[in-house]
């Protein structure tokens, strides 16, 4: 069996999935391919991925890298599993031109890699390497998982179900721990244990619709009651120490009766409701931090040095398997045990009240039949048109892809929730203009 790690150089998450793997008796012997365009990223892993087969895993993995896209076909030929971790354009120089370019027409943003001006541009960037990708796997391992953790995920992973023959599922770390983390910021800890839940949508904005407690109790009344009161308290004061970092979802659940999976800070550039220059007390007031992204970019590679010190323990490195789903879909897969994720598939009938084309999240079983989702239903109404708010970017996005036409990237920053209720469309226009000149090669020509 073989694994290949598509952006290897994403060290911490490598080590994480592929250090998974080799804590499971039923992959630990997978010949494993580490791939990256970046020489000295691509060393660090092997180095810390080698060192966790010799002291976890009695050395039983092959592991191999490859460098640079002459390479690529070889590090994908005869996978089973492909895991896709790449960052096109990296911090520097793209995702910073995501960020400085949007501020200069007064658009500010969190996170940036999800929705907004930013999920589109790197989306836009990331579909034609994932187009390439697709043509080799297709040539050297036509019947491999390609398990999609790149974001813009919706975007990412729609195109791959929609336009390649490449078996695809996308998935996210904000399902597991959704309902959980939940308990323990309303105080209901001890519900955690045993509790069951169902979570759907899209990534990102997957709500949870039910949750219960080991004995069937429904415990939404409560956290309803518990979140408000939270959220009302920390509105009432100027303290931004008494504030606390999930307002925005916690006003979710008072506005629309759900909580959903990802965090605050994604979350408050998903919509128009919250980053507002007619109303700036609204960032302070839902303790919203604008330029995230670049800061814990800065911050990590300010650090990586140190990091990849921690991760040896007196010269040698550990591994504890991870609640990533990458290691058990692959075990789930070889092994036929059934396995439950929550993954981001095509909607064929899952949700139905949202379009067909959508990529959406919802419970999958996985077994050796590969991935089977299951039927949601219909999602309450303003769930599902929080949902499109999203899935209209998502679309336009993949159609501009497709079509090289300039015109839907337009479009799409057009219907972005957060950017068209900030700026004219002449701005808009104007914008994504800018953006394509400045990020140049990175992204193919738009006409």
């Amino acid at each position: 069996m073989k694994i290949t790690f598509m952006g290897a150089g994403s060290t911490v998450f490598a080590r994480n999935v592929l250090g998974d793997s080799m804590c499971t008796p039923a992959l630990c012997e997978a010949e494993i391919a580490l791939y990256d365009i970046d020489k000295h990223r691509l060393e660090d892993s092997e180095l810390i991925i080698k060192a966790i087969n010799e002291n976890v895993n009695e050395g039983r993995a092959k592991i191999k890298s490859y460098l640079g896209v002459e390479n690529r076909k070889e590090a994908l030929r005869g996978a089973n599993f492909v895991v896709n971790a790449i960052q096109v354009g990296l911090y520097d120089p793209c995702t910073i031109t995501d960020f400085e370019i949007p501020k200069k027409y007064g658009l500010r943003q969190t996170i940036g890699d999800t929705l907004g001006i930013g999920g589109i541009m790197r989306g836009l960037r990331t579909i034609p390497v994932l187009e390439d990708f697709a043509n080799d796997m297709q040539e050297v391992c036509p019947d491999a998982w390609f398990l999609n953790y790149t974001n813009p995920m919706a975007i990412l992973s729609g195109y791959m179900q929609r336009y390649t023959g490449i078996k695809t599922v996308g998935l996210c770390h904000s399902v597991q721990g959704c309902s959980r983390d939940l308990l323990h910021k309303v105080g209901m800890q001890d519900k955690v244990e045993g509790r069951y839940d169902k979570i759907a949508g899209i990534n990102h904005m997957a709500w949870l619709l039910e949750i219960h407690d080991k004995d069937g109790n429904d415990l939404y009344p409560e956290i309803r009651r518990r979140a408000e009161e939270i959220n009302a308290a920390a509105l009432a004061t100027n303290d931004p120490e008494k504030k606390h970092d999930d307002m925005v979802r916690f006003e979710y659940i008072k506005r629309l009766g759900y909580y959903c999976t990802e965090s605050s800070e994604h979350n408050s550039e998903y919509n128009m409701f919250y980053i507002k220059d007619k109303y700036p007390n609204l960032i302070a007031d839902y303790k919203i931090p604008l330029d995230e992204y670049p800061r814990r970019c800065i911050e990590a590679m300010g650090r990586w040095d140190d990091e990849k010190k921690k991760l040896f323990d007196n010269g040698k490195i550990t591994h504890t398997r991870s609640h990533e789903y990458a290691s058990y879909i692959m075990e789930a897969m070889v092994t036929n045990n059934p396995y439950k994720i929550g993954g981001n598939v095509l909607n064929t009938g899952l949700i139905d009240n949202l379009p067909a084309d959508a990529c959406v999240e919802v419970p999958c079983l996985v077994d050796a039949s590969g991935v089977t989702p299951c039927h949601i239903g219909r999602l309450p109404v303003q769930l599902a048109a929080m949902n499109m708010t999203n899935i209209n970017v998502q679309l336009l996005t993949i159609e501009a892809a497709v079509t090289k036409k300039k015109e839907h990237i337009y479009q799409a920053a057009m219907l972005d929730p957060h950017t068209g209720s900030e700026l004219s469309i002449d701005d808009i226009v104007k914008m994504v203009d800018e953006l394509i000149e400045v990020h140049g090669d990175w992204m193919p020509k738009y006409h």
